[in-house]
C-alpha cells in the first residue's frame, strides 16, 4: 500500500456501509509500544456485549501482556507466526465452552466465540489498535500451557497492538502487509435455497 493510498481506495463496498469495516485489516507489524490496560479492558467490554445463544456466553479469553506470559504463548506458537507476532504487545487465546450448564452440548458456542472475536477487532481499530488472528498453534501443547480444561474449544490466538511500519517486517512477509480484498455479495448471498441468484445483488 503506497503512502498516498487510503484503504478505502484499495477495498472497494458495493452499498453503503460505513468506514470502519473496510478500514479494519490484519497487519503483521506492530510497534514496540505497550497497550494501556484501561484501552486493552475497553476492548474486551465490547466483546462481552457480543451475542451470545440463550446468553450463556461460553467465550474465555486468556490474555498475555507480560513478557513471561507472552514467552508463554510464543512456546505453542508456529514459527511461521511467532516470525512477526512476537513483537505484540498483547497476545489473546480465545477458548469458548463446548457445554451447557446442564453438561449437554453447545451447538453455538463457536460462532458465539467468533462474535466476540469481531467486536473485539472492531472495538481495537475504533481505538487506534491493531489486530491479527492466527489460527496456526499447537492447540494441545496451548492447553497444556495454559492449563486450559478439556470443556473448553481452542480457536485461535489474536495480536493486539500499534501498527508498525512494513520495513520492521521481515522481508518475506512485506509483500503481504496490505489489505485482502473480498469476494462480491453475488458469490456469497442467496435466495431463499442455497446457490439461487439474489436479484439485484
Amino acid at each position: 500500500m503506497t503512502t498516498h493510498q487510503s484503504i478505502t481506495d484499495i477495498r472497494s463496498r458495493e452499498y453503503d456501509v460505513d468506514d470502519l469495516f473496510l478500514e479494519r485489516w490484519s497487519p503483521r507489524s506492530f510497534l514496540d509500544k505497550e497497550v494501556p490496560e484501561e484501552v486493552l479492558y475497553t476492548v474486551l467490554e465490547a466483546a462481552k456485549w457480543a451475542p451470545s445463544a440463550s446468553n450463556i456466553q461460553p467465550w474465555r479469553f486468556i490474555v498475555a501482556q507480560t513478557e513471561a506470559d507472552r514467552e508463554k504463548f510464543h512456546s505453542f506458537i508456529y514459527e511461521l507466526n511467532r516470525n512477526w507476532c512476537e513483537k505484540a504487545p498483547v497476545l489473546i487465546l480465545f477458548v469458548s465452552k463446548k457445554t451447557m450448564a446442564d453438561g449437554n452440548p453447545n451447538p453455538f458456542h463457536q460462532i458465539d466465540a467468533g462474535a466476540a472475536w469481531a467486536s473485539i477487532a472492531l472495538q481495537a481499530k475504533m481505538l487506534g489498535l491493531v489486530t491479527h488472528g492466527m489460527g496456526g498453534l499447537d492447540r494441545e501443547k496451548a492447553r497444556e500451557v495454559l492449563s486450559v480444561p478439556d470443556d473448553f474449544e481452542i480457536h485461535h490466538v489474536a495480536a493486539i497492538g500499534y501498527q508498525g511500519a512494513v520495513n520492521a517486517l521481515p522481508e518475506p512477509y512485506q509483500e503481504r502487509e496490505k489489505p485482502s480484498l473480498r469476494k462480491p455479495l453475488s458469490e456469497t448471498v442467496f435466495e431463499g435455497e442455497f446457490g439461487k441468484e439474489v436479484k439485484g445483488i
